[in-house]
């Protein structure tokens, strides 16, 4: 949950680099709460609607930030995002990416996001 909140505070943060926990911890999250609201909109179809579509635009410029920030956190512009509207191709190509692992050191867009929280804790 602490991802899903560093998120949500990064709220339009499109600079730096995101790791790949931070990535899909704060898709995971995103996700069970969708799943909520639509089990919710099953029960009461007007009020869980109007919650769905409230949370899904909220969430849209955090979720477009972390996923450009997962692109450079592997070395690729943000508008490599484009690539989505690709039918197939382009969504298989985005997956490859966010699963792969970042690069290691410093990048042209910042420092490794994984060896600073290292550096951190000891």
């Amino acid at each position: 949950m602490d991802w899903y909140l560093k998120v949500l505070k990064q709220y339009a943060d499109f600079r730096g680099r995101a790791r790949r926990k931070e990535y899909w911890m704060f898709t995971l999250f995103n996700n069970i709460i969708i799943f909520i609201i639509s089990a919710f909109s099953s029960v009461m179809y007007k009020v869980g609607l109007a919650l769905y579509v409230i949370y899904t635009l909220a969430m849209f410029v955090p979720s477009l930030a972390v996923s450009v920030r997962r692109l450079h956190d592997v070395g690729k512009s943000g508008w490599m995002l484009l690539l989505g509207f690709l039918p197939v191709i382009g969504w298989i190509w985005l997956l490859i990416l966010a699963v792969r692992e970042g690069e290691p050191g410093e990048n042209m867009y910042g420092k490794n996001p994984k060896e600073e929280t290292t550096s951190e804790v000891m």
